[in-house]
């Protein structure tokens, strides 16, 4: 809505030391980050003992389904053979550390369907299927203020990203109701007809601390409260049905290896759990390791926000960041226990 915005969103304007414009921070930013650092390490004659591959691909904002998820499937990714390591997007952190994401939740897209008899507005019809589907959303929303109120108090819950708060816990909206008896493809509604169907949908996010085969059942018990209700996942979207994480401890060579190259640099780091969903799920799910890192602090975060924007210095130092971590993490030999985790990936690909 470049209404809502005090300069154009997609000119890139610098003022006042910040540039701003739509993907400052999501994720035009680390894109050209990721091809300066090379740039700089091509120029000064480094040679990687490891290769490196950018990967650019579309869709990520709508599931990443058709981009990633394609991409994965193709022979030229086979082609790329035994991966190492994957850097994704992160986030901003307003204090003096690098946030770095080891994990996210796991998104669940749900359609929520509830139906009922029909009969004149005008009578009293008992169980109808709005009725049937606002009771089902009442249960919905409870779970949701019961995870909200675990959040304590000055989080700013509805940030998108106060990850380390709402990586710890699972978010549930409303996103969409429908129902109504039309003939004229929504334009009118007969408002005196009680509809014997009603539809709503739900944005879900599973914090790793909840299974999903939990969260699945949660949903079963919801609906058997009331008859003619059934829930799906999205039929245009994909599921995870486990949490998949990079560990970052010390028996994960990579997180050891990405650590010791911010320390090299005078870094601080803190792992989080990232709270929405990036592309970095689909690598993971194939173990593969995957961090989340944008090279982003004391600065707000903006991502998605009307004016968003990224201080000209804090991208600048970015591609410094970037130069010292991948001359670091290409340059490492085979690392300790790296052959123990390729193998346990070619067991369960």
């Amino acid at each position: 809505m470049t209404e809502c915005w005090s300069v154009d969103p997609w000119a890139a304007e610098v003022i006042d030391g910040r540039i701003y414009g739509r993907g400052t921070q999501d994720m035009k930013s680390v894109c050209v980050q990721y091809l300066l650092a090379i740039q700089r390490l091509r120029k000064r004659g480094f040679i990687p003992r490891r290769t490196v591959h950018l990967s650019f691909v579309p869709d990520e904002e709508v599931g990443g389904v058709e981009g990633m998820g394609e991409l994965l499937k193709t022979p030229e990714f086979a082609a790329l053979g035994e991966l190492g390591l994957a850097l994704d997007e992160g986030l901003a952190n307003p204090g003096d550390a690098f946030t770095v994401f080891y994990g996210e939740r796991t998104p669940w897209w749900l359609l929520v369907r509830a139906s009922g008899p029909t009969g004149h507005g005008s009578r009293f019809i008992k169980d109808t299927a709005p009725q049937k589907l606002l009771r089902f959303a009442e249960r919905a929303l409870a779970f949701r203020k019961a995870q909200e109120e675990s959040l304590g108090h000055g989080t700013n819950g509805c940030k998108h990203g106060i990850a380390k708060k709402l990586g710890d816990v699972t978010t549930l909206n409303l996103t969409m109701l429908r129902c109504g008896v039309s003939n004229d493809n929504g334009k009118t509604f007969c408002l005196n007809v009680i509809p014997t169907e009603a539809e709503a949908g739900f944005d879900v996010r599973i914090t790793p601390d909840l299974k999903p085969k939990d969260f699945q059942n949660l949903l079963d018990q919801w609906c058997k409260e009331d008859e003619g209700i059934t829930w799906q996942i999205a039929p245009w979207t994909r599921a995870l049905h486990e949490h998949h994480i990079t560990a970052p401890d010390d028996s994960n060579p990579w997180w050891v290896a990405f650590r010791d190259a911010m320390s090299s640099m005078s870094f601080d780091v803190e792992p989080e759990v990232f709270p929405a969903a990036t592309d970095s799920r689909f690598l993971r799910e194939l173990g593969i390791p995957a961090l989340g890192f944008s090279p982003m602090r004391r600065c707000p975060i903006l991502l998605h926000e009307h004016d968003e924007y990224l201080p000209v210095e804090v991208f600048m130092s970015g591609i410094d960041v970037y130069v010292g971590l991948l001359e670091a993490l290409a340059s490492k030999p085979k690392l300790q226990r790296e052959d123990e985790v390729l193998a346990k990936r070619r067991r369960t690909v």
